[in-house]
């Protein structure tokens, strides 16, 4: 029953695609890149929205919850929901107004075309990993819930995702969105009530968990260490994490696609700041779930199998603790939540490819057709290279956060003074990367075994309490590194573009090309 409710589900995705291509069977690139900028408030809401709630988000969220503190559970959902509000105040109205195709477009306005092609590089990267880290939480939910095979599961979803993808682009894509909102809401909401009762009702449910946990109750941590459970390393390291979600979520060209494809900037800016609040009212429910689960009797078998497995408290909710129809609109919720953001990071990584590298960069002649073309070879291109990842690559979701940490250490700062800092040149541009990248990498990165090279909690012993060894978790940094280094780019590209402006001018920010 549940495999069928699967291929139904999917079904249903392809279905809604066709009927979205048929937007763009006529049509040019900019319907398919960003929906002729013709997306009505509501549909730009839930396609944002349903964006942001991804997998990684709701099994996130109820693994954190279960498995360290409500800070941490929550940490995820309600720093996206901040990012796309902020985004929303000072970034979405400007992007619209002068009219961009893409996030690279301000780049290559301020910065030149050739600078902007290596600008591109960590941004489609980002969205790459993003999506092949998207097809194993699919492929593992599918796994632990019906018994799929892991590899059958990946490819199944890729191919359907690819599929509606292509047809229809940004629209297909907004679509299918709201659609799996929709899927995720109901299988969430729907559970509760079953889970409430399994478990004793929620009063018994924050009661124990507050009882067992006293200092992991709270939405944020505490400002000073109670030796416990929260060191002071933690909580500084929950700030700088959380620095990197909020104003790391923001220069993602999957989220500027929705922006770029809403009617007016008035529209732009109201739409992503609905969907801030919608995304963090949507953390509500995997957070009592994970919660519920810390109560729930497991039998000891199980109870193993999820200490274990943390990352599966969400499915295994579920599976063992709702009835079975309840529990296929739970994997319907999953489902629903992973596909919509593969779709749209796809989408965003070939509109990136085909627009700003092969259009801008090597082919400026390029024409509409061949450009919408081009397009959908390319959403197959790189849904297969992360198919090929998800298969292959030992740890994705590590490759994504490494690429994750460079968009918020490089990229933040850019974005911020291409919009907002006329003054601002190529040199101040390459200098103020070169040096932020510099300073990222030498905090180390386990993904490469690369060991922390500068010794951040030693040249600032002074002003952080204790010993710097503290500082150091094996060969992991837990000083704040990637915010210092997002932060010297903030200092230095304002700084060097004034000090240069004699041998580099600074050049207006406007839209490069109409698509």
């Amino acid at each position: 029953m549940a495999i069928a409710a699967v291929f139904i589900m999917y079904a249903l995705f392809l279905a809604v695609g066709w009927f979205a291509a048929r937007k763009v069977k006529d049509g040019s690139a900019t319907d398919m890149i960003v929906a002729g900028r013709a997306m009505p408030l509501w549909i730009a809401t839930l396609t944002m929205t349903a964006t942001w709630v991804d997998g990684g988000y709701l099994l996130g969220t109820a693994e954190g919850t279960y498995k360290s503190s409500v800070a941490l559970g929550m940490q995820g959902g309600l720093c996206f929901g901040v990012s796309l509000i902020l985004g929303g105040l000072f970034f979405a109205k400007r992007m619209r107004q002068f009219e961009f195709t893409t996030l690279i477009d301000p780049f290559e306005a301020r910065f030149g075309k050739y600078w902007a092609a290596v600008l591109f590089l960590p941004a489609m990267l980002g969205e790459v990993f993003w999506s092949a880290e998207l097809l194993v939480a699919i492929g593992s939910t599918l796994a632990v819930m019906i018994g799929m095979k892991l590899s059958v599961a990946i490819l199944l979803s890729a191919i359907v995702i690819i599929a509606y993808t292509m047809l229809g682009g940004m629209w297909s894509v907004a679509y299918t969105d709201a659609i799996q909102l929709g899927l995720v809401a109901i299988g969430l909401l729907v559970a509760l009530p079953f889970v409430f009762e399994a478990t004793g009702g929620l009063g018994n449910i924050l009661h124990d968990y507050h009882a067992a946990r006293p200092d992991r109750f709270g939405v944020f941590p505490p400002w000073q260490s109670n030796h416990g459970f929260w060191t002071t390393q933690s909580i500084i390291n929950w700030w700088d994490v959380s620095a990197m979600l909020v104003f790391g979520g923001i220069p993602w060209n999957c989220y500027f696609q929705r922006v770029l494809s809403c009617q007016t900037p008035k529209r732009a800016q109201q739409h992503s700041i609905l969907a801030g609040l919608l995304t963090i009212a949507f953390t509500i429910p995997p957070l009592l779930l994970g919660l519920a689960a810390f109560r729930f009797a497991w039998a000891p078998n199980l109870l193993a199998e999820l200490q274990a497995q943390p990352s599966q408290t969400l499915p295994m909710i579920f599976q063992y603790v709702t009835p079975p129809l309840v529990g296929i609109l739970g994997l319907g919720a999953i489902i629903g939540a992973v596909t919509s953001s593969f779709s749209s990071s796809i989408l965003s990584a070939g509109s990136m490819f085909t627009w700003n590298f092969c259009h801008r960069l090597i082919r400026p002649d390029l024409s509409l057709l061949h450009m919408k073309r081009l397009l959908r070879m390319a959403i197959v291109m790189l849904g297969v290279a992360a198919t090929v990842m998800a298969f292959k690559v030992q740890s994705v979701q590590a490759l994504w956060f490494f690429t994750s940490d460079l968009i918020f250490v490089l990229l933040f700062p850019q974005l911020v003074f291409a919009l907002f800092d006329p003054k601002v040149n190529r040199i101040g541009s390459v200098v103020a990367f070169c040096v932020s990248l510099l300073l990222r990498l030498g905090g180390g990165e386990p993904l490469f075994d690369l060991p922390p090279l500068i010794p951040y909690p030693e040249l600032v012993s002074f002003l952080l309490p204790g010993d710097p060894q503290a500082w150091y978790d094996g060969t992991t940094l837990l000083f704040p590194y990637k915010t210092v280094a997002m932060l010297m780019g903030f200092v230095l590209l304002p700084i060097v573009s004034r000090l240069t402006a004699k041998w580099s001018p600074a050049l207006p920010l406007k839209n490069v090309t109409q698509a």
